[in-house]
């Protein structure tokens, strides 16, 4: 019988919405889980690190905003900077890029996703949790088309349901989540 793939990484994008899912599934994560989380929020390009400053308050683990070939650590917390998209080089590294915006957005939920998905394949979670565009549909796609898993927050638990709806109606997913069982189903990861 062939054992469950083990995963290594974990991506959540969001857009409207999202920042309050992100912060309930933060305070309740496991001290344990060893897996690092990248998560890429539309916010406006000058927002400096607010948002990691934000976020430190409600976890023990490392938050950290990506920097160019930023080294992949385990138990950190990772947050795209804001005016960049986020690739990933390998499973060691990550890197920045300033091209044009997809979905009108920068950093792009796909452009993550489908970089994340063509490096850890079947070793990864791709979440999509609140927003009002379609930017993560198309990265969720690749996830799916690399054997990943795909996690989707019930739109009718979102904020701005647009985002999460328009993923449901497109893409083969594995899981519908509600924000309060969000953190609950990493840490029995």
């Amino acid at each position: 019988m062939e054992s469950q793939d083990t995963i290594e990484l974990i991506v959540i994008g969001g857009s409207a919405g999202s920042l309050q899912v992100i912060i309930q599934m933060i305070k309740n994560l496991d001290d344990t889980l060893d897996i690092p989380i990248v998560l890429v929020v539309h916010r406006k390009a000058q927002s400096g690190d607010i948002l990691r400053t934000l976020l430190e308050q409600f976890t023990n683990k490392p938050v950290v905003e990506v920097e160019d070939k930023t080294e992949i650590q385990n138990n950190t917390i990772y947050i795209v900077p804001a005016d960049y998209h986020l690739l990933f080089e390998s499973k060691k590294y990550m890197s920045l890029d300033s091209s044009e915006k997809m979905n009108y957005s920068r950093p792009s939920i796909d452009v993550t996703f489908r970089s994340a998905a063509e490096v850890y394949g079947k070793n990864m979670i791709g979440i999509l949790l609140s927003g009002a565009n379609a930017d993560g549909t198309e990265g969720l796609g690749y996830i799916k088309k690399y054997k990943g898993k795909v996690w989707i927050q019930d739109p009718e638990t979102a904020e701005v349901d647009y985002m999460p709806k328009h993923a449901m109606e497109e893409i083969d997913y594995d899981l519908i989540i509600r924000p309060d069982s969000l953190a609950n189903h990493i840490n029995q990861l």
